[in-house]
């Protein structure tokens, strides 16, 4: 038998190795026809920690939105999400203006000037942003910013004109006068205190947004200088409140410099209002954030460019023996960078993916946070509405004109973890009792995976759960980063460690059938501005939707048995109580 050269089997060995690594990148998003088979277990009987929701936190550019009718009504449903307080972040606290809302654009007027100079407070617009908050039952994360009009080292141009041109105009720039913004901050803090009262102590507060970036054009020292006259200013008057920043972007490369400087400034820097040494850092904030792509006629997210900035961030944060264990709040933790930017990339936001994304990305923080010995109270999805916008206009948003999105009902069954029953009233940051369990999915991948390579062959077909009392809740979910349709995932889940012989059980999903108030607006043609009565169709179309009712489960041996199918981007909830 004749062989062959060494050369031409090495250079043939080579190129089926390339047709095998270029096969692998086009099956990447495409998924296989067999339906997936997952054994799922929860362990109801091993507790491995503490429950504590992170989710809660939400924000937008846009506070006057949060007044109109339908702000005040998206609001009420958040607060109504469970009996953990709701956070709310706005931007443009300080921006001058008369109150007009605008894609990434709003005002309050709280500040101008006579023309001797003399300031000139006005609290009219800020009374009605924080009256709409109180009346629901949400808690402020008041972001100090951005620069008035009045006290801006660079004054014109004021107001942009967003999407066309520069965003980054005359409120991003230091104050002009330092005193000045001293006495504003002060004051309006005084006011905030006098009509609000002792609900104020249970407020956040921190400084500017994203400083690392064209949000503000001052170097990193000036940044530090600001942070600090404005911590002591609302000390002077709340001398226990909680402040934090630095909300940097990332982080990432360019970012990890900005973060470090600024936590070095907290701990050895001359203070700039006091004069002792550091600053006041009550947490730590920073954006997450990850980068769609349209790809072959569909949206594939990158939900591993999120996590990676979190892992990051952590990273830094665990670095320093000081603010280890200071509790780390994403301050805007997302898909994407723009909630207000359109466009093919950003095409998941109207569908189920938006809210699974959601699930996969908050989940895996948890586990980040585990991994480096870091607490984060909190996560902030930067969405809420958009005013004077055609329905499903693609805007990153929890609901649009009025009608819920299916992201909207993700959080729903976030809500219900850890035994919360949906309430408008509030009581802890802590649901008590409520605890992680054990739990282990075949479908699952490793955090090391998804961090580093997104989910971009398999799905990530995962679960949690949590116990209180008598009653368990497992939060399962199907992500995967590519939009395309895929053969739903046959679930056997097994709850072991109950105890008695029965239990109640229950199943809530949401996915492309259900909760999906976007593909009933598809079905009636895809209307702009829905008729009263269509709008009352889709409202109910984008209600969470119970797919089995309650119903009596055999409990054998301590373990019940159930089997389940979970669509592609679906997420579910199953409840059981023990009886």
């Amino acid at each position: 038998m004749k062989t062959l050269p060494i050369r031409p089997l090495v250079c043939l060995l080579a190129a089926i190795l390339a047709c095998v690594s270029a096969l692998n990148a086009q099956t990447a998003t495409i998924q296989p026809a067999s339906q997936q088979q997952i054994s799922i277990q929860v362990h109801a009987g091993h507790p491995t920690g503490p429950y504590t929701p992170i989710w809660n936190f939400f924000g937008a550019d846009e506070p006057n939105y949060l007044y109109a009718p339908n702000g005040q009504k998206l609001l009420g449903e958040l607060s109504a999400l469970s009996p953990v307080p709701v956070y709310f972040r706005p931007h443009n606290l300080f921006t001058t203006g008369n109150g007009d809302g605008s894609p990434k654009w709003g005002s309050t007027n709280v500040y101008t000037e006579k023309p001797d100079g003399t300031p000139v407070y006005d609290f009219t617009l800020t009374d009605r942003i924080f009256d709409t908050l109180v009346a629901a039952h949400v808690r402020p994360l008041i972001e100090i910013g951005f620069m008035p009009q009045a006290l801006s080292t660079h004054p014109e141009p004021y107001r942009h004109s967003f999407p066309k041109g520069d965003i980054f105009t005359g409120w991003t720039y230091p104050p002009k006068d330092e005193a000045k913004w001293s006495a504003l901050v002060k004051a309006y803090a005084t006011h905030l205190h006098d009509r609000y009262g002792i609900q104020t102590a249970d407020w956040l507060w921190e400084v500017w947004n994203e400083p690392d970036i064209g949000y503000w054009h001052g170097t990193p020292a000036e940044y530090d200088r600001l942070y600090d006259l404005t911590a002591a200013a609302i000390r002077a008057v709340l001398p226990h409140a909680r402040i934090g920043g630095p909300e940097a972007t990332g982080v990432s490369a360019h970012s990890e410099p900005f973060l470090r400087q600024f936590l070095e400034h907290c701990t050895h820097g001359v203070n700039a209002a006091t004069g002792s040494t550091g600053a006041p850092l009550d947490f730590i904030s920073y954006h997450p954030k990850g980068s769609p792509k349209f790809i072959d006629g569909h949206v594939v997210m990158s939900i591993g460019t999120q996590l990676r900035a979190a892992e990051r961030g952590m990273q830094v944060i665990a670095s320093y023996p000081e603010w280890k264990h200071t509790p780390i709040i994403l301050g805007e933790s997302d898909p994407e960078g723009c909630a207000a930017c359109q466009g093919s990339q950003n095409g998941y936001r109207n569908g189920p993916l938006y809210g699974v994304s959601v699930a996969e990305a908050t989940m895996r923080i948890y586990e980040l946070s585990r991994k480096y010995g870091v607490t984060v109270e909190g996560a902030v999805t930067w969405a809420f509405e958009f005013e004077d916008q055609p329905a499903f206009a693609g805007f990153r948003e929890l609901s649009t004109n009025g009608i819920d999105k299916p992201v909207l009902n993700v959080f729903r069954l976030f809500g219900m973890l850890g035994d919360a029953q949906p309430s408008g009233t509030q009581h802890s940051n802590s649901l008590s009792g409520a605890a992680w369990l054990a739990t282990e999915s075949s479908g699952a991948l490793t955090l090391e995976d998804i961090v580093a390579h997104s989910a971009t062959v398999a799905p990530d077909v995962n679960a949690v759960a949590t116990r209180n009392g008598r009653e368990v809740d497992v939060l399962l979910w199907n992500y995967h980063d590519a939009d395309v349709p895929a053969q739903p995932a046959e679930i056997h889940l097994t709850i072991d460690g109950l105890r008695g012989k029965t239990a109640i059980a229950s199943e809530f999903r949401v996915d492309e059938t259900h909760g999906n108030a976007y593909r009933a607006w598809q079905q009636m043609g895809s209307p702009a501005h829905p008729t009263p009565e269509q709008t009352q169709q889709l409202e109910k179309a984008g209600a969470l939707e119970q797919t089995v009712p309650a119903h009596t489960l055999n409990v054998k041996n301590g373990k019940a048995e159930i089997a389940l199918t979970l669509p592609r981007q679906g997420v579910a909830l199953v409840r059981l109580r023990e009886r």
